[in-house]
């Protein structure tokens, strides 16, 4: 394969992730309804696409010749749970139409990822097995249940072939959140390096799966490289790190002592009680050889580090 087109090319994975791919020598053709940051422009060759109307994806599937689709056109839980509708429309049909030209117009691989939040109240929340119970509360969960379940289903009907991966919480330096119920996480670093100041909408003891960007990046690609005569399964769990807010900013302390936080749990209290606390990423590791590289002070050396420079600030060493 060489020319992949990546939809939601706007968003915090895809940023990242179109860069690394170009630098692995892909032809990348970027696709968002939104205007693309100029940087991305030095990496892929961007079209506009709103990935619900599917003869306009069919066309650029053509006339780019089109061998790979990264599908990560995705409206995230928060603001999923504002606008349900317009949730399962970008999200669902979306899908649907990538499935749908994908197979028609054989193109040879697919990688459209999942979430922790295709889990739900009832999945075993301390190391959730890959293969378990999935009855999320948020149609972003349900979405991604769907993700998997019709993927799969191209895979067995038409051979298409399907993969993905279930992203935790996403930690990146270089985007800012996008509506999602882990972004505290990032909203943290920069109220830490600006105001030594953050509010958290979860509690201080709320437990989440998180990752690196870095680890994000690698697993997505090493993935959608795999060769399919590994798989046995199509969707794999992939972990970094579990942490609490209280955790991480107890480790922020030891580099900036006078950050203060508070919390004013909000409506995001309620999705984030519902998804697991720590995940199990044995499957990922025995079929594709996954493997996390980030510890929590890793992550946050790695974040005060990018984001100083990035908002031309100094942060103390411990």
């Amino acid at each position: 394969m060489k020319n992949i087109l990546v939809t939601g090319s706007s968003g915090q994975i895809s940023s990242e992730l179109i860069p690394a791919l170009s630098k692995r020598g892909y032809n990348i053709i970027s696709s968002d309804i939104r205007d693309p940051p100029k940087e991305e422009l030095e990496y892929s060759t961007f079209t506009r696409l709103d990935v619900t109307d599917r003869e306009a994806l069919r066309q650029i599937v053509r006339e780019y010749q089109i061998e790979g689709i990264i599908h990560n056109a995705s409206i995230l839980s928060a603001k999923g749970e504002e606008n349900p509708y317009l949730a399962m429309n970008v999200n669902i049909r979306g899908l649907e139409n990538v499935l749908t030209v994908a197979h028609e117009e054989n193109v040879q691989r697919i990688l459209s990822p999942s979430s922790i939040a295709a889990f739900g109240p009832s999945t075993p929340k301390i190391d959730t097995p890959n293969d378990t119970i999935m009855r999320p509360t948020t149609i972003y969960g349900i979405s991604k249940v769907y993700t998997e379940l019709l993927g799969e289903y191209f895979v067995l009907k038409f051979g298409l072939d399907f993969r993905s991966l279930r992203y935790p919480g996403i930690i990146s330096a270089k985007t800012l959140p996008g509506g999602g119920t882990t972004d505290w996480a990032v909203e943290i670093f920069y109220k830490a390096i600006e105001e030594k100041k953050y509010t958290c909408f979860v509690k201080p003891d709320t437990m989440m799966p998180m990752m690196a960007m870095p680890d994000c990046i690698n697993a997505t690609i090493q993935l959608f490289e795999a060769p399919e005569d590994k798989l046995i399964h199509r969707t794999f769990n992939v972990a970094g790190i579990s942490f609490t807010p209280q955790m991480l900013a107890e480790e922020i302390k030891k580099h900036i002592p006078e950050f203060i936080i508070d919390y004013k749990p909000d409506y995001r209290q309620q999705i984030a009680d519902s998804w697991p606390k720590s995940i199990d990423d044995t499957v990922a590791k025995e079929e594709w050889g996954w493997e996390s590289k980030f510890s929590l002070e890793d992550l946050v050396i790695y974040m005060l580090d990018e984001l100083s420079k990035k908002l031309k600030s100094t942060v103390s060493s411990p």
